[in-house]
């Protein structure tokens, strides 16, 4: 019996995508077999939608995911195009994301693409889905996701006359696919005594190879201590990280400007403690100890050639590799903890920032540090309520003495 061919990938990183509207798609050829007739049409218009969010990594890299997603499920499972989807077929797709085929899903994370003779090509080890921990589970955060993202993608068909409805929009009770959450979902984050041994382990990584884990040691206090997004550190058209965004003010205090989710600017009020991180890394790259107006080398530099950073996944991978060895510490003493270690990304440790920040300091510093949107949002890392609803718990007796 002939082995199932998982897809190929469709979208390449936002740096290696070429303007759709300067250089339309003359082929898809090479990136799904015996394409639907109106396929090439379809992938225009889906490169179109994606690089209208280029000033936004992030939002650019969740919609890529959807949107890689939905085109290969039309193409090679429902054999229907775009102008043809109805609410029935998107209602087919999300019974088909909640359980996809074996040889869709893979064990880890690998680029989409690869460098082979000057040439872009699919990597053949990637799969749509990833799950690390064994058996795939469809989260209800994912969920969300794809109905926000096909949903702005149709409304941007009706735009430009390809479609007259949106069949996401005609789907009435999207809660037999949706749960609604009582009070505030679990914020996941790193425990004390993960982030203990995660930041030692970066303090051992630094004194072992000062050369490349100096870097290191930055970005995991950086992250934590100024709750950066990973978008927040690498360099993109919108926005070059540098180190004179550290800037001091007239009363001697020192904040960091950066540019975040939404294209909005704001500044974070920087600590003690993150100032002494700020002159051990640039010591270590020999900078006097603070930056001056007009310092505008990269705030995360190449390790090889000039410039900063300018990919999020490179950062994902400083991270994981401190987080494997601090989860290698962890496992002979706290094999639970490390577990749970185990399944942490870079995102948690804003969210461990956060969470710690917000027992001690006022939630509107905290929210505006954040860039939240309201402090709704920041309430959502106060877990007082929560502490006291399951110690008035603990007591409760199943069998009476």
């Amino acid at each position: 019996m002939t082995k199932p061919t998982p897809p190929s990938a469709l979208f390449d990183t936002l740096e290696e995508m070429p303007n759709p509207f300067r250089t339309p798609v003359r082929s898809v050829a090479h990136l799904v077999s015996d394409p639907p007739s109106s396929a090439l049409q379809d992938y225009q218009f889906a490169c179109e939608f994606l690089y209208s969010y280029r000033g936004s990594p992030d939002t650019f890299s969740t919609y890529r995911r959807e949107l890689e997603h939905f085109l290969q499920w039309a193409w090679l499972i429902a054999r229907i195009q775009l102008s043809e989807i109805k609410r029935e077929d998107i209602e087919a797709y999300v019974e088909f994301a909640r359980q996809p085929p074996a040889h869709w899903i893979g064990s880890k994370n690998v680029a989409r693409f690869l460098d082979q003779g000057g040439e872009r090509v699919p990597n053949p080890q990637w799969r749509p889905y990833v799950s690390t921990q064994g058996e795939y589970v469809c989260s209800q955060a994912a969920l969300q996701s794809l109905f926000s993202v096909l949903s702005s993608f149709f409304n941007f068909l009706i735009q430009e006359n390809y479609l007259q409805a949106n069949p996401v929009s005609q789907i009435r009770q999207k809660s037999k696919f949706l749960r609604k959450q009582q009070g505030n979902a679990q914020i996941r984050r790193l425990s004390p005594l993960q982030w203990s041994y995660v930041i030692e382990s970066a303090e051992q990584m630094a004194s072992g190879d000062k050369t490349t884990h100096e870097r290191t040691l930055f970005i995991m206090n950086a992250l934590f201590a100024m709750y950066l997004r990973i978008s927040e550190l690498v360099e993109t058209p919108r926005w070059r990280p540098q180190m004179d965004h550290f800037q001091r003010d007239t009363d001697g205090n020192w904040w960091f400007l950066t540019v975040g989710k939404g294209n909005k600017e704001r500044e974070i009020s920087v600590s003690n403690s993150m100032l002494d991180a700020l002159r051990r890394y640039r010591s270590s790259r020999g900078m006097p100890p603070l930056p001056v107006p007009g310092d505008s080398a990269p705030l995360i530099h190449k390790t090889r050639g000039a410039g900063g950073i300018t990919s999020t996944r490179q950062i994902r991978g400083i991270v994981q590799q401190c987080f494997d060895f601090a989860e290698r510490r962890m496992r002979e003493e706290f094999p639970d903890e490390a577990d749970r270690l185990a399944a942490a990304t870079v995102h948690w440790l804003r969210h461990t920032g956060i969470s710690e920040d917000v027992k001690f300091r006022p939630r509107e510093h905290v929210r505006d540090d954040a860039g939240h949107g309201s402090s709704a949002i920041t309430d959502r890392y106060i877990d007082v309520e929560r502490a006291e609803r399951h110690a008035s718990a603990r007591g409760k007796r199943i069998k009476q003495d």
